[in-house]
């Protein structure tokens, strides 16, 4: 089922507004591409605390579904939802930045945890359990499950915000395109993820399959996996900072 909704007066109006730059043209395709913008913010919204108003997410998305309309040129071969869902995303990543929420205690756990996976990895040569990286922690497995879940209701977000943070957009061209370095690095990035994801314990790596490759929530990977929504929560915080650390050891962020 597709996000958005027909229209049969959708080509009308991409060339009303591609042709005479129409604003009437232009609000209707804002209008038409919204339920883009409120996917796409739900998906970077899921685990973030209640203080985060999911509006606030919305309209910062519509900034970058606007710059998508603006920018868009059909000639590029490029369906207009691929164009634009990395400029909505793009924009709701800066709307989060500026609004500083997220606690400096928690930043500090979630880089001490990162710091444990790849102390405890070099040390053992594997990955690590959850006992023993509450020992590395000096911590007790209960601490460690709170430390898990205050990050996952800050920091730690969908995968793609994850790794990408701390990581400035990829380069564009003057119309908005993605210059051909960039998209190659890009794709070098992407296999150097799904290599490290491979590598990963094999619960950590199907919560990550469940979620980013199926597209379910966290309360159904709890179904599926037999243990609570909570719980699923921790191991994909669990999961997303693990490959955060390997993508570090690998020379990535």
């Amino acid at each position: 089922m597709s996000i958005v909704p027909h229209d049969p007066n959708l080509d009308m109006h991409w060339e009303r507004w591609l042709r005479r730059r129409s604003s009437a043209s232009r609000d209707q395709l804002i209008v038409h591409y919204s339920p883009l913008v409120k996917f796409i913010a739900g998906r970077v919204g899921a685990g973030l605390p209640s203080s985060v108003d999911p509006g606030d997410l919305v309209s910062s998305g519509v900034f970058g579904l606007i710059d998508a309309i603006e920018r868009f040129e059909p000639s590029r071969g490029v369906k207009f939802e691929t164009f634009a869902a990395p400029r909505i995303k793009g924009a709701i990543y800066d709307g989060l930045r500026q609004l500083d929420w997220v606690p400096r205690s928690v930043r500090s756990r979630a880089r001490d945890v990162e710091r444990a996976f790849s102390d405890l990895e070099h040390k053992l040569g594997r990955s690590p359990t959850d006992d023993e990286l509450a020992a590395h922690l000096a911590i007790s497995i209960d601490e460690l499950n709170k430390w898990l879940a205050s990050i996952a209701a800050t920091t730690v977000g969908p995968l793609d915000r994850a790794i990408a943070a701390g990581h400035e957009p990829a380069a564009v061209d003057a119309k908005g395109f993605e210059s051909p370095i960039a998209a190659l690095e890009d794709q070098e990035l992407r296999q150097i993820v799904r290599q490290e994801i491979r590598s990963l314990p094999e619960r950590e790596k199907l919560v990550l399959s469940l979620y980013y490759d199926e597209g379910l929530t966290l309360a159904e990977i709890g179904e599926i996996l037999g243990v609570t929504e909570s719980r699923v929560s921790q191991i994909h915080t669990k999961s997303v900072i693990h490959l955060r650390a390997r993508l570090a050891s690998a020379g990535v962020g």
